[in-house]
């Protein structure tokens, strides 16, 4: 099991350009799969192979990690894992079938994500205070990622010639390494200027463009405690990085922006993951009823006060 395991995280690093942090991820979830099958089947223990698996046993894996209280999106994700594994070792002859693709998904709960409100964002922006690096740095990355819609794993993988200040540009390298412009906002382009202007080191292009105090490239884990921090002080409690996508992407809908052009910010390779957000919009699609439908906010009856009762 170990060589094909490391045959499928070959695959991932070369064909398709999957992030260290997702290749981690992968080989986390067979490892643990692995684990189990030992004390499922102890006769595989020592050998386990992957024809050695069948649906009984990823079904069994997954009641196993319920059991442990496991989230259900988790559960999800794991399944997901066999499934490609399996189906990179079944189009390579390592083996005769996809058990995984047998199991059913399990039913995930439906959740909103986090979006802040305007005024929210408007004050999250204003929090990191005062002119010392880091504190210029904290607000840059508070509204590059506002600004521009970046996964935090985007914002951390940027690098000065990156970004075209000039032209309120940024290229992103998003999921499978694909490649994305953005527009970034001119008060996010000031502050990151701001930023910049304060480093005390050399700053070339290859130079992460969001550094830590010795002036490495920030990690993801860094990000998220910079903007727990500062959101901690909303009346609704902190956030994650990832809120302030959501938040980008709803705002611009409230404000009319066409779901293709959001698409292509946030980098969906569906529009179907983009229409999330329509069930958010509420401010547009509530302003357009207003405007258009003949008996929005009447009250039943109203048409006709003073006139005669039709007969």
């Amino acid at each position: 099991m170990e060589d094909a395991i490391r045959a499928f995280v070959t695959f991932l690093e070369v064909e398709r350009g999957a992030s260290r942090e997702t290749i981690r991820n992968y080989q986390s979830d067979l490892r643990q799969f692995c684990s189990f099958m030992s004390t499922f089947r102890p006769a595989t223990a020592t050998a386990l192979s992957p024809d050695d698996v069948d649906s009984f046993a990823i079904r069994s894996y997954l009641a196993w990690l319920d059991r442990k209280g496991e989230k259900k999106s988790s559960l999800a994700r794991k399944l997901a894992t066999l499934r490609s594994f399996y189906r990179f070792l079944t189009e390579q002859g390592r083996t005769r079938q996809n058990p995984a693709a047998e199991v059913r998904t399990p039913r995930q709960p439906q959740h909103l994500p986090r979006v802040l409100t305007k005024d929210d964002a408007d004050a999250l922006m204003e929090f990191p205070e005062g002119d010392t690096v880091l504190s210029l740095r904290d607000r840059a990355i508070l509204e590059t990622l506002y600004s521009t819609g970046a996964r935090v794993s985007e914002l951390v993988g940027m690098n000065l010639d990156d970004l075209n200040l000039s032209d309120g540009l940024a290229r992103l390298r998003g999921k499978g390494r694909k490649e994305r412009l953005v527009p970034v906002g001119a008060v996010a382009v000031a502050a990151i200027k701001e930023y910049h202007a304060a480093l005390r080191h050399s700053a070339l292009g290859q130079t992460p463009a969001f550094q830590n105090s010795r002036g490495d490239r920030l990690t993801a884990r860094s990000v998220e405690r910079i903007v727990a921090a500062y959101s901690s002080r909303l009346p609704g409690g902190r956030v994650s990085p990832h809120a302030l996508r959501h938040s980008f992407a709803t705002h611009l809908l409230d404000e009319g922006a066409d779901l293709r052009a959001i698409q292509e910010m946030l980098g969906h390779a569906s529009l179907g993951t983009t229409q999330k957000y329509t069930h958010l919009a509420t401010d547009q699609l509530m302003a357009v009823y207003d405007r258009t439908h003949p008996r929005a906010g009447r009250a039943p009856g109203s048409q006709n006060k003073g006139g005669s009762t039709p007969s």
